[in-house]
């Protein structure tokens, strides 16, 4: 049996995205775009509800596509208000929207999104040695200074810890306990 980080449990959908997911390096700039809004869209809520929406969310903002989305117009805002598959709260569909257009801004002044992100961590993963849940901790500098300069570039829903989660999330920090059978593989 594989040791895992105990926060996974053992729900099919929750160990699969610890097993596949969850910390591992991402430096693709619309998969980071995509797993921002869906960390956003979290706030409030156990991570687990956005995992089993995670689909719906796809299908309904157009693949997460920022081009797309920094498009939508008040009838698709409607249109999104009313889909039961996401969680269907104004300020975070907006915020998504909002959040496309700064996505499409950074593109264009720093190259790409992605560059942009890594720069907060040097371009290279942090590789934390936890050996308990209690030791993680749920922001850091680094989480700090990207929350900031999110905001000041207009995006909304990136409180500090909800930064601190997306970058656990993508693999810029390796929070798997050091006797989780990923820790190695996310380096």
């Amino acid at each position: 049996m594989k040791n895992r980080c105990p926060w996974c449990g053992d729900l099919p959908i929750y160990v699969d995205y610890h097993d596949t997911v969850w910390g591992m390096p991402t430096y693709d700039s619309k998969d980071l775009f995509a797993k921002l809004i869906l960390d956003g869209a979290q706030a409030g809520l156990s991570w687990i509800t956005i995992l089993k929406k995670q689909e719906n969310y796809y299908n309904a903002f157009d693949g997460l596509d920022p081009h797309k989305m920094a498009m939508y117009d008040e009838t698709k805002i409607q249109e999104l208000l009313q889909n039961a598959g996401i969680v269907r709260n104004k300020l975070k569909i907006r915020s998504a929207i909002t959040n496309a257009q700064a996505y499409l801004e950074i593109e264009k002044e720093y190259g790409s999104f992605s560059s942009f992100l890594w720069s907060f961590v040097n371009n290279t993963p942090i590789i934390n040695t936890f050996k308990t849940t209690k030791d993680v901790p749920t922001s850091t500098p680094e989480s700090d200074a990207m929350s900031k300069a999110l905001k000041k570039k207009g995006f909304k829903f990136v409180g500090t810890i909800i930064v601190y989660a997306f970058m656990q999330a993508v693999g810029m920090v390796n929070d798997h306990l050091v006797d989780c059978h990923r820790w190695k593989e996310c380096q």
